[in-house]
């Protein structure tokens, strides 16, 4: 799809799009990681979502439960706190320390925001449930976000899907309603405080923010009668489309965000528009999502292990 030879493609998409085999130098914790319940849960629970939207549009009809409502009255209140917590004047162009204001707000506050979203006889389950919503956001040292803070809300919302807040029927608005909101708060965030990648990969990773919105919003787009993956570069198609597949939200965010050529700034993306579907960009993107964010050390060293997502072995 580039000019030149095979070579000028980015390893990682190879190995994960056409070699479905690659060596990781991990830790030995790494592989406690991958033995756990934890990761069982999580994964089972990233394909359930992968397989829900499966060819769905983000305007289609879908059931929207009480708790569902209740968590994107959290996600909306997270986003007025923005409005009233504006960047301050600083000699950095990144990272503004406003940021740190408004992450206090939440610390304090996230108990009792998860307490109104799950029902009364499981609040003690609302500390442990909180602290995936505090991991959510960034990181208020460093004044940072990437991959890892993103799997710690989908550890959240997995965690209230373990509790029975969540039922299997909530899942098209699980994906189309709370996270695609907690995207819009994110991108908020990003924004407003001028908040740095957390271990991006630069112009060789997928995305200096997200990863999950492009693995479901592939899925939304198999079988689509007219959009094949070229498309995704086009920038009429995605105007046109946005607001029906997540992937091309995406895509419009990074166009909106960077300068230059798409194939320069964004070159992972500009390969994977040479994948022929949506079913194999999909599979790839799953694989891709293991070996450069879930078997990572520096991703998953933050993740938090408690009653509802183990460390322990997985049993069945």
């Amino acid at each position: 799809h580039l000019p030149g030879t095979s070579e000028e493609v980015a390893p990682p998409i190879q190995q994960c799009f056409m070699i479905p085999k690659k060596e990781i130098n991990v830790v030995s914790d790494m592989a406690k990681w991958k033995r756990s319940q934890a990761y069982a849960d999580y994964m089972g629970f990233i394909l359930t979502l992968n397989e829900g939207v499966r060819g769905k549009k983000l305007t289609c009809e879908y059931k929207v439960s009480e708790p569902i409502e209740k968590l994107v009255a959290l996600l909306n209140t997270l986003d007025r706190w923005i409005d009233e917590t504006p960047p301050v004047d600083q000699p950095s162009r990144f990272g503004n320390k406003a940021f740190r204001t408004w992450y206090a707000k939440l610390d304090q506050e996230a108990e009792k925001l998860v307490a109104a979203v799950i029902p009364k006889h499981l609040a003690d389950a609302a500390p442990e449930v909180a602290v995936y919503l505090k991991e959510s956001v960034g990181n208020s040292t460093r004044i940072d976000y990437g991959t890892g803070h993103e799997a710690a809300f989908a550890a959240f919302l997995c965690c209230l899907c373990k509790i029975g807040v969540l039922r299997v029927d909530d899942q098209m608005a699980i994906v189309f309603k709370v996270f695609n909101r907690y995207l819009e708060v994110m991108r908020k965030l990003q924004k407003t405080y001028r908040m740095e990648p957390a271990g991006s990969q630069g112009v060789w990773g997928l995305d200096d923010f997200q990863f999950l919105p492009f693995i479901w919003g592939s899925s939304q787009l198999i079988d689509h009668p007219s959009l094949e993956p070229r498309h995704f570069v086009d920038e009429k198609v995605v105007n046109e489309n946005h607001k029906d597949f997540m992937f091309l939200e995406c895509i419009l965010f990074i166009t909106e965000m960077k300068t230059g050529p798409f194939a320069e700034h964004s070159n992972q993306l500009w390969n994977i528009s040479a994948v022929p579907s949506w079913s194999k960009v999909n599979q790839g993107l799953i694989r891709m999502y293991k070996a450069e964010c879930l078997e990572k050390f520096p991703v998953i060293q933050h993740f938090k292990f408690g009653s509802l997502l183990p460390i322990q072995p997985v049993t069945s």
